[in-house]
């Protein structure tokens, strides 16, 4: 169940430098005791429960499928979660591994907001001194989401550098762990970075698949035949496909964003376009240069924009167990109208590439099949961003 080692195939691992190496070695420690400890297993369910508000609702999307004419799809509502959206699952266990750490102070990175915000909220709740660092250009096409951190309590720190996204966020965050690592806890929001980071995200995302296992063979007797959810880092779809692994005739397919077209280059995909190397302190597919450096990326969903994906989807592609498939914006942006107005239910504009692939998919299939789509997020942040984007 996991990976002590940090790999997962030849992807993964810990490329930092030696004085970050123990802040980790100390993280690694205390997550291995603490995930099989049963006091903060308790605490933990406590937490998910009373404060995020699971278990969530497994939703049969009945207008959409009929519209479709084929598979049927359900919908895993993480967008109802306390904050609307799945990064919260993370953010309470990370927070209740640095309080038990003694960690006086929490720093984190975003790019839409949504696991800035859940940060913030955590820090709130257990009253610990909060840095987010966030790209430039989120923080303004964000707006929303930078006043609600404030509002929580954190600081929000604008990263000018670089391309001013995601990347540069993580770049800055990691900066200061390594100054700072001595009383500070690095709440990684994605299930990337090193060593213990992509497996330990893993596991506190995994509540949304083990749900769903669940509730799919209450409503239907059976597994279902696909899982789709959207991929920039990959945790809310590792968090829906882990549980399923091992269940070889449940297909997984993850979403990347095309962009504005995978032949123009202004895309995320970095497991459909990229190749193999080092980003960030772990080894995975990553948009690069023939140096080796990051490539710019672009995508409509502020989370999606990063230019590598988490060692273990990394490592499903190259065996074979997971398909990652793409999604324009155009697509995203329909699919984004189309749930909308059929369930009356707004998608993230990052959940809406996921909703985009299974639409497509569904009119591919017989009626008597099942599609679960993670919806890992809700849409109220990209309302006005999306207004602008329709003139």
């Amino acid at each position: 169940m996991k990976r002590r080692d940090g790999y997962f195939g030849s992807f993964g691992g810990a490329y930092v430098p030696e004085g970050l190496k123990v802040a980790l070695g100390e993280v690694e420690e205390s997550f291995y005791k603490h995930i099989e400890d049963q006091d903060f297993l308790a605490e933990l369910a406590y937490y998910q429960k009373q404060y995020i508000g699971r278990e969530n609702p497994l939703y049969f999307a009945e207008r959409l499928s009929k519209e479709i004419d084929g598979a049927k799809i359900y919908l895993k509502r993480e967008d109802l979660n306390h904050t609307g959206a799945h990064k919260i699952n993370n953010a309470i266990g990370q927070v209740l591994l640095a309080k038990r750490m003694n960690k006086r102070r929490i720093i984190a990175e975003t790019g839409a907001g949504q696991h800035g915000v859940a940060t913030a909220t955590v820090c709130a709740l257990f009253d610990i001194e909060c840095t987010i660092y966030m790209g430039e250009i989120d923080t303004e096409r964000q707006a929303l989401n930078v006043f609600r951190m404030e509002m929580l309590g954190a600081k929000v720190v604008p990263v000018k550098g670089g391309t001013r996204t995601l990347k540069d966020a993580v770049d800055a965050a990691l900066q200061d762990y390594i100054c700072n690592a001595s009383d500070t806890f690095y709440l990684l929001g994605s299930a990337v970075g090193p060593h213990p980071y992509p497996t330990m995200v893993r596991e506190f995302q995994s509540i949304i698949g083990q749900e769903a296992r669940r509730q799919i063979l209450e409503a239907e007797g059976r597994l279902p035949d696909y899982l789709v959810a959207c991929v920039g880092g990959g945790s809310n779809a590792i968090g829906l496909f882990h549980p399923f692994i091992n269940d070889e005739k449940v297909k997984i397919i993850g979403v990347e964003p095309a962009g504005k077209g995978l032949e123009t280059g202004e895309h995320a995909a970095s497991i459909s376009m990229g190749s193999i190397g080092v980003i960030h302190g772990f080894k995975c597919y990553t948009l690069q240069d023939k140096y080796g450096e990051p490539l710019p990326v672009h995508s409509i969903a502020a989370g999606l924009d990063y230019p590598g994906v988490g060692p273990e989807h990394s490592y499903y592609n190259e065996i074979g167990r997971g398909e990652y498939v793409s999604i324009t914006d155009k697509e995203a942006l329909k699919a984004f109208f189309q749930l909308s107005k059929t369930e009356g239910i707004i998608p993230a504009l990052e959940s809406a590439h996921a909703i985009a692939y299974a639409i497509k998919l569904a009119k591919e299939l017989t009626k008597q099949e099942i599609i679960i789509v993670n919806l890992s997020g809700r849409g109220d942040k990209d309302v006005e961003q999306v207004k602008k984007l329709m003139g």
